[in-house]
């Protein structure tokens, strides 16, 4: 293989050590491989919209309302933006100017691409993932696809390049501008159906002249068509994929994903890992936890000495049941215990969104529950490292991967979680963890009267479990702590960042390293 065979990586989002560029699960996992990347000295490009005012921060009124307003792009990440050039392409029939700002670390870069001309077009990417209308979406991400292909045929050439891979439906439009067979592979990253976004032909006919034959063209059939390959991120995430694109099915396998160790474990567990004592281990977690003490302490007014503290914290969508940690409240009126809840909800998500007035207003009136709404890789880091325990939560079926049980286990933080995801490839019941529920490999509607009633059942699991791993923390504490070092010593290496890149990459990456 030769030395400058790219790799070239389109996503919609990610999240960088600065800015604000990402959204959630997605663009987390795409910074993560990013700079696992540079650190392999890989020639890996990642191409992305620059979005002016980020993805989303809120406040709240005097109702508990969550008001949201944008966020606005820090100095210092714009600093280490390189300006490396101006692009034109076509769209809607008109001149388009781009800016190229690229990120760069070592041989890897991230492309940003930032219209500035005309106006309309430079508010397509003001917001991430925040579009007033389906036509705007649209031209959102041909403009990524568009601006791509124009930066690839400039800078590229293209028998150099040895893999597109596409993450996810978004980025599916670059194959019909860039034709080049046996380049292109698909990243699935969502469970279901739902996760695939569809447009109008008249849109297509508009702007490629294309004249499809189905009414509703779903991007990630494009991205699948056009495809020499196709991932899902979890075992169970490919036999469910399976039965949604069962034709394309000679195409699919699987990289579950991880997460890099660089930026997510601690630094003493990983210089101490081999042959860590217990004593050492359980002084470690203490140091933890009272740097999360001492974090939580300035958000509230609250008692956290010998407290056990778990934490329910991701983006607030109403499959990852955000209604089991509010209803473990109840049973907990009377224990040492406080539960923290982070996360936040898209501005057009009113179910979720009322998740979160219920979590503003319990943290002002319950003394059992910390609220941080505007939650945020930093803020991450302290709590996945720093809790007791990690309650990964979500609807059996639904979820794709899942990395948060990864990042709290390398910190030797266990987690009671449903069976879903990449879940069953790590947690072993009662050994580096806790599992309830069922493993549902079938999509229910998660607003049918099967799932309430899943649910129910689940819940009544979860909140036994859940009891039971806190009475052990504070009776058992050898028991706890063997599940929590089993956690960390079981997961590290198949969590890796490097092992997902050399899984996908097994040509070019030679060796993995930890």
């Amino acid at each position: 293989m030769k030395d400058n065979n790219f790799i070239i990586s389109v996503t919609p989002d990610i999240a960088l050590d600065l800015g604000y560029t990402y959204a959630g699960g997605l663009g987390v996992l795409e910074g993560d491989k990013f700079y696992a990347a540079s650190k392999l000295n890989l020639n890996y490009i990642v191409f992305s919209l620059f979005y002016k005012n980020g993805y989303v921060d809120y406040d709240f009124d005097t109702n508990d309302n969550p008001i949201p307003k944008p966020q606005i792009q820090p100095e210092e990440f714009l600093k280490n933006l390189k300006l490396s050039d101006e692009i034109n392409i076509q769209l809607r029939n008109e001149n388009i100017k781009i800016q190229v700002l690229e990120y760069i670390k070592g041989n890897s870069k991230v492309v940003f691409f930032n219209p500035i001309s005309p106006e309309w077009a430079s508010k397509l990417t003001e917001r991430l993932y925040i579009e007033e209308n389906q036509e705007v979406r649209f031209f959102k991400y041909v403009l990524l696809a568009k601006s791509s292909a124009t930066y690839i045929r400039k800078n590229i050439p293209l028998e150099d390049i040895e893999y597109i891979d596409l993450q996810e439906a978004y980025a599916a439009v670059l194959p019909l501008i860039l034709k080049i067979p046996g380049k292109y592979r698909m990243v699935i990253h969502t469970a279901g159906p739902w996760g695939h976004p569809t447009f109008s032909r008249e849109l297509f006919k508009k702007e490629f002249q294309y004249s499809f034959v189905d009414q509703d063209i779903v991007l990630t059939e494009i991205g699948l068509s056009v495809a020499k390959q196709a991932f899902a991120v979890s075992i169970k995430h490919f036999d469910i994929l399976l039965k949604i694109f069962p034709h394309h099915s000679e195409k699919f396998t699987f990289v579950t994903n991880g997460i890099n160790l660089d930026r997510w474990m601690n630094s003493k567990l990983r210089e101490e890992l081999y042959g860590i004592r217990m004593d050492r281990f359980i002084d470690i977690r203490k140091e933890l936890k009272e740097k999360l003490i001492d974090y939580l302490s300035k958000i509230k007014d609250i008692n956290l000495d010998n407290k056990f503290i778990a934490i329910w914290a991701r983006r607030i969508v109403p499959y990852k049941r955000p209604d089991f940690p509010v209803r473990l409240l109840s049973s907990i009126k009377d224990k040492p215990i406080v539960l923290v809840l982070g996360g936040k909800a898209h501005p057009y998500d009113f179910e979720g969104l009322e998740y979160m007035r219920i979590f503003r207003k319990l943290h002002k009136e319950n003394e059992k529950v910390i609220y941080i709404p505007n939650y945020s890789l930093e803020i991450a880091k302290l709590l996945l490292s720093g809790g007791d325990l990690l309650l990964f939560t979500p609807f059996s079926g639904w979820e794709a991967c899942g990395t948060s049980y990864m990042k709290a286990a390398v910190n030797g933080v266990p987690t009671l979680a449903s069976i879903d995801g990449g879940v069953l490839e790590f947690i072993v019941n009662n050994v580096n963890g806790w599992l309830f529920g069922k493993d549902i490999r079938e999509l229910i509607d998660y607003k049918s009267q099967k799932a309430k009633e899943i649910n129910e059942e689940e819940y009544s699991e979860f909140q036994s479990l859940f009891l039971r791993i806190s009475d052990m923390y504070f009776n058992e504490p050898e028991d706890y702590y063997r599940v929590a070092l089993n956690a960390l010593r079981t997961f590290i290496f198949r969590a890796n960042i490097e092992r997902v890149l050399k899984e996908y990459y097994p040509n070019i990456i030679k060796k993995t390293i930890v």
